[in-house]
């Protein structure tokens, strides 16, 4: 299998405060990712080591293309909706298209190739009637349609989506997971959420972040792992295709 990422060893942190510690953890080519973890365990974390917004205090990331090390790859990444300005004045065609702002030339128009890639990503996402509407006069579903087509539009290596159930339209909710089983054809993706049900639900493997790293491979948790490495007693319960998950009686 080709590895899209490998990272050994890595602690990072803030300041003088290391959130993570000797973490190990390798991403194929076709991997949907799933990472759970507690508040403040180092998911975030992990996720701007992985950008390069945070360079480690110790350890390795790797970054692989066709088998051979390269210094980067292509990543898309739907942020929370809280980190989301809807008031900046920009439109559902601009955005998307602001996805491929790194492969444009300074000073230069899109190419067809690539209006024409904006135009299939915006019908993928249902969009057509929507595309010169501002963020603002969205709804959080329409917007999560949005910043998901910024994502893909540059056929990203590797997907990144943080809590993407944080969006608070459920009506496009089983469609979006639907689209993520499409776009994992092409790209290996990484979904970060509380929501485990969910994680359960659609990923191959999992990590559970919690000041390290704990991998499972496969989505066939017991609970008894689930409580020793969560820190936090847990119990799943399947409802159709989308389980939830509870809380137990505990301390936190």
């Amino acid at each position: 299998m080709n590895k899209i990422i490998e990272i050994e060893g890595l602690s990072a942190g803030y300041d003088n405060k290391t959130v993570l510690q000797d973490v190990n953890l390798t991403v194929y080519k076709d991997d949907f990712l799933g990472i759970i973890g507690s508040n403040g365990g180092g998911k975030t974390t992990l996720l701007k080591v992985i950008l390069g917004l945070l360079t480690p205090q110790n350890g390795k990331v790797r970054f692989y293309d066709q088998g051979k090390e390269v210094s980067t790859v292509r990543i898309g990444y739907l942020p929370q909706l809280n980190n989301i300005d809807k008031k900046f004045p920009i439109s559902v065609y601009e955005v998307i298209s602001s996805g491929l702002a790194s492969q444009k030339k300074w000073f230069r128009s899109y190419t067809p190739q690539q209006h024409g890639r904006i135009e299939e990503v915006i019908e993928l996402m249902d969009l057509k009637e929507l595309i010169n509407r501002p963020i603002g006069e969205l709804s959080g579903g329409q917007l999560q349609r949005v910043l998901l087509g910024r994502a893909i539009v540059s056929q990203p290596q590797l997907l990144i989506l943080d809590e993407p159930n944080s969006y608070v339209d459920k009506r496009f909710e089983s469609h979006f997971y639907q689209l993520l089983e499409q776009i994992n054809k092409e790209s290996a993706i990484i979904l970060v959420s509380h929501d485990i049900g969910t994680v359960l639900a659609m990923v191959k493997n999992i990590a559970c972040v919690n000041e390290t790293l704990h991998y499972h491979s496969g989505n066939d948790l017991t609970e008894e792992w689930l409580d020793q490495k969560y820190a936090c007693p847990i119990e799943i319960i399947g409802h159709g295709h989308l389980p939830h998950r509870i809380l137990k009686t505990h301390k936190h």
